[in-house]
């Protein structure tokens, strides 16, 4: 490459890069060296650079044994500016402006490599059916288990590579086509595209709703039968799989839509089976694979302390042990009811990973987090503290609705024979009231929206505008390429493969709708036609600004709660209307979210997207109806489901529970009553958003652009949503400190290290600990072996064991009850 060339393509990226903050500073500011950027005077961009290169030759870097410890000097000063100039020119056009996607991609294609074979199809089914039944399974217990895709990696591997020991025979199939029963050994797209058919395997947002109206201990409702979860469960799955198609030209073309959730899964694979030479990075010159399976046994023996031999290394709550008695103490620092505010919080890597994923997400993204979880501390303890809408007389941090004497709220009190509102005895039983976490929360999510919706398209207003523009022309011309206006590395290269076209995920969209208006007609759900087409309205007029932040920061905001808002408003005392739009308000975002993440997987593993399509389409098929049986089973077989002293601890109370409390409110009563009434303060939530993003968006202006990426607002905001109950701050502090070390330090300092191993590092974690997790429950949870010790028993003693003291005694309010009086409830 010429040095005109290299010009020619550091020129635009500075444009290109400048408000993304995942763009590498050192980088950035070493470019804006090379092109002469720091200078104010005359002087043409070549004397400039040359100038450089005689002054900055003294100081040449040498390779001595300090050097070597640090690549960071490389970027400290221009001591080679021909070499230095196009060696980030080529990397940017051949590659990857971000080594964290170098660090998991190749800077060339292999389209011969065997990629949609009988084997991917019949490995990906049996693990689509496993990881279905056990993440099902689970759903409903506290603490959870899971499966995740990113564990599954291992589990594939062993599986292809046995297929690939079968005779190479050819197989007839009809007019004149075959398959070969081995085409060779099991390969890396092989790999990746049955990791994509399993990663598609999360958990259909109907499932929450569908136990909180069958179950007893809630709605009861009969005639949720088959045919309407089928319908209903295929309808909202597939609306997300056409609105993905519209916005791949935001978030899957454009090299700066990152998507970091992807990387570990790729880096796995790419260990478990691309060839990797030997060589000494800081001392180590220990493989890929051999680090990974290390770092996996690791993790799979660890577990079994905190998650059987010393549980209160789990939930470290050991500040209350000092004194478990005392009422501050447990609030302030208690990780079981309290807020969590404890600086070695656990040893488990469960609870470490399970809010942030810290060896995932970039640094600036969990700081900002952080500060706002802080920011929501102190403003929940505010509000306790000062009784503030009477939150004083309950638990500081719970999920759950409670009655004006501070107990659990009866939804069947207040209703009628037909499921609706009965005033007469809401009138005697009365409304129900919110924790103050929970009102913080809510207050968060009406803030959030308006906020985030206005500053991304403010900070990414020129890249939105030509992915509209190229949309709007691949859908005049539908023989141009969708990609057509990329002209990074990955889309050059992704160009020999066929697109899926538009009109495809189209005719998905109008299907799903179909099914869905079916599914709210023929049977008694109460449900209105036009609410699905509002919620997939509104879901579509956000899913560009909130995946396009999820893009590129991880972080994930989705409609369910400016939704059930709405739907409140203009539903009210109709609790199955509500659960039925909410899971289109909440599913059609995440469903369109989880396809193109994985899209954008295929996209970084050149991997044909009519083959993406094909697997996530029938993976999708096979999970739904995996998981209604399930669903169904639980129901009529387990004894004491959803009850808070189920013996396997399938108590429901971070999920069903939680639909079902927010249809009280939502759905039941209305929040016209509630917030009109009992929490008037946070109707003004949605202008406060709205006139924040001003003064963030100067703030972010002036910032120079080595601080400009630890200025997230929207995430510091979304920071206050980690109080959602039973999450505290006891799920943040282990992380912030591990994510400093590995994606601050480390990348910086020994980014040839981190390249190799960061991702390896969490994938190894992740997978020790799912499958560990899960033999432990079927060996000694399942039929309870319990093991009664003063390490397992600690954190149930004490306040914080107890489920949280309130504040305020009850008994000493007035009459016996807090809140509005009797005869005067909303």
């Amino acid at each position: 490459m010429s040095e005109e060339k290299a010009r020619e393509i550091l020129e635009p990226a500075l444009d290109e890069f400048e408000n993304d903050p995942n763009f590498p500073v050192e980088v950035y500011d070493l470019i804006k060296k090379l092109l002469g950027h720091e200078t104010n005077t005359g002087l043409s961009t070549i004397a400039i650079g040359k100038k450089f290169e005689v002054l900055e030759k003294v100081d040449k870097v040498k390779p001595d044994s300090d050097h070597e410890s640090s690549d960071y000097d490389y970027f400290s000063s221009v001591f080679d500016y021909s070499l230095q100039l196009r060696t980030e020119a080529a990397i940017i056009y051949f590659w990857s402006p971000y080594p964290e996607v170098r660090s998991v991609t190749d800077p060339y294609d292999d389209p011969s490599l065997p990629c949609e074979s009988w084997r991917v199809y019949l490995v990906g089914i049996i693990w689509v059916g496993i990881t279905s039944f056990i993440n099902q399974y689970f759903i409903q217990r506290y603490p959870l288990i899971s499966l995740p895709s990113s564990s599954c990696q291992i589990l594939l591997y062993p599986c292809g590579v046995l297929l690939s020991y079968l005779p190479n025979l050819k197989i007839p199939l009809f007019k004149g086509k075959h398959i070969m029963l081995n085409p060779g050994p099991w390969s890396y797209k092989e790999q990746m595209l049955a990791s994509m058919m399993v990663s598609i395997t999360s958990n259909p947002y109907i499932e929450g709703p569908i136990y909180a109206m069958k179950m007893p201990e809630f709605y009861n409702e009969k005639w949720v039968s088959w045919g309407f979860q089928i319908l209903w469960g295929l309808s909202t799955q597939f609306v997300g799989f056409g609105l993905a198609g519209i916005i791949r030209k935001f978030c899957i073309y454009p090299s700066k839509s990152l998507w970091p959730s992807v990387l570990p899964t790729l880096a796995v694979n790419r260990a478990l089976l691309v060839p990797e030479k030997a060589e000494n990075i800081h001392g180590w010159t220990v493989s890929r694979y051999t680090y990974f399976f290390i770092i996996f046994a690791a993790s799979f023996i660890w577990y079994w302390v905190p998650g059987y031999l010393f549980t209160g290394l789990s939930q470290f709550n050991w500040l209350t042990w000092i004194k478990p008695d005392n009422f501050n103490l447990a609030t302030i620092t208690g990780g079981s009811s309290g807020l969590g505010l404890n600086p070695i919080p656990s040893f488990d890597w469960n609870i470490i990973n399970v809010a942030i994923s810290p060896l995932i997400y970039p640094f600036f993204n969990l700081a900002n987090s952080f500060a706002g979880a802080l920011i929501g501390f102190f403003v929940i303890a505010a509000v306790f503290y000062t009784n503030t809408y009477w939150t004083g007389y309950l638990p500081i941090n719970s999920s759950g609705t409670f009655n004006n004497k501070g107990e659990p709220y009866q939804i069947g009190k207040i209703l009628n024979e037909q499921g609706l509102l009965d005033n007469k005895k809401y009138q005697d039983y009365g409304p129900p009231f919110y924790t103050a976490a929970n009102v913080v929360l809510y207050g968060a999510f009406f803030a959030s929206y308006p906020f985030t919706i206005f500053y991304t398209i403010m900070t990414n207003w020129s890249d939105i505008v030509f992915a509209m523009k190229s949309l709007m022309k691949a859908l005049v011309d539908f023989k141009r390429s969708s990609s057509f206006g990329y002209d990074d590395a990955h889309c050059r290269m992704m160009r020999h493969y066929k697109e899926v076209p538009e009109w495809i995920y189209m005719t998905i969209l109008v299907i799903a709708i179909v099914l869905g208006i079916v599914c709210v007609e023929v049977y008694p759900t109460s449900t209105p036609v036009w609410g699905i087409f509002f919620t997939i309205g509104i879901n579509f007029l956000f899913l560009i600004p909130f995946t396009t932040l999820y893009s590129l920061t991880g972080f994930q905001l989705t409609m369910n709660v400016l939704v059930e808002l709405i739907v409140g408003y203009a539903l009210p005392g109709k609790p199955n209307a509500h659960l039925i739009l909410k899971s289109y308000g909440t599913q059609t975002d995440m469903q369109a979210q989880d396809y193109v993440s994985n899209n954008k997987m295929a996209h970084y593993a050149k991997i044909s997207p009519w083959s993406a399509f094909r697997v996530q389409v029938l993976a999708t098929f096979i999970n739904l109806f995996i998981s209604l049986a399930i669903i169904n089973w639980q129901i009529t077989s387990f004894k004491g489901l959803c009850t808070p002293d189920q013996p396997q601890r399938f108590t429901c109370s971070a999920n069903a529970e939680v639909y079902f409390s927010a249809s009280v409110i939502w759905g039941v009563i209305g929040p016209k009553k509630i917030f009109d009434g009992l929490y008037p303060m946070l109707r003004w939530c949605f202008l406060i958003g709205f006139l924040l993003v001003i003064p963030c968006y100067f703030i972010f202006r002036v910032l120079p652009r080595k601080y400009r990426s630890y200025w997230q607002p929207a995430i510091i905001m979304g920071g206050i949503l980690n109080f959602y109950a039973p999450y505290n701050l006891n799920y943040i502090i282990m992380g912030i400190y591990i994510s400093f070390i590995f994606m601050y330090y480390i990348k910086k300092h020994y980014l040839t290290w981190w390249e190799k191993y960061n991702y390896i590092t969490t994938g190894g974690l992740t997978s020790g600990l799912a499958i560990s997790s899960v033999v432990l429950f079927f060996s000694v949870n399942y039929h309870p072996k319990t093991l009664s010790w003063w390490g397992n028993n600690v954190n149930s003693k004490g306040i914080d064991g107890a489920g949280g003291m309130p504040l305020k005694d009850i008994r000493d309010a007035p009459g016996g009850y807090f809140g509005p009086r009797k005869g005067h409830f909303p």
